[in-house]
């Protein structure tokens, strides 16, 4: 039997950074002006897209290619979106220095579903290929 985490190390390594990131005190990051408008949407977009990423490789470690993964990975996309959810309340109430903003709920969930659609389409190629 193999242990529960095997394969999940990488996506758990990248939630704490998401955590980590979310929380410090950036201080006045948002006036520079090497950033645009919507540069915080589209890191929020690209760190939940990895994540989905590498949750759905850690599936796959689990599962040896054997199985349905799609329920599995959906699952964990719609946690991935609540994990989201939960650092905004957080930024809200908790750490006064941040602001938890819907935008950034709705970046993370695009991101989330970007690296769904992504691992799927990269899943059944794989699979195609195996045939």
């Amino acid at each position: 039997m193999q242990p529960f985490f095997k394969g999940f190390g990488a996506a758990i390594a990248w939630a704490i950074i998401i955590f980590a990131l979310c929380t410090i005190h950036l201080g006045s990051v948002t006036s520079n002006p090497l950033f645009f408008a919507g540069f915080d949407k589209l890191v929020h977009c690209g760190m939940f897209f990895v994540l989905v990423v590498l949750l759905g490789f850690g599936l796959l470690v689990q599962s040896r290619l054997n199985g349905n993964m799609i329920m599995p990975l959906v699952l964990s996309t719609f946690l991935t979106i609540g994990y989201g959810g939960i650092i905004e309340l957080l930024q809200h109430y908790l750490f006064t220095w941040r602001s938890g903003e819907w935008a950034d709920l709705f970046a993370d969930a695009v991101g989330a579903f970007m690296g769904l659609f992504s691992f799927l389409v990269i899943f059944k190629a794989l699979n195609y290929v195996k045939r």
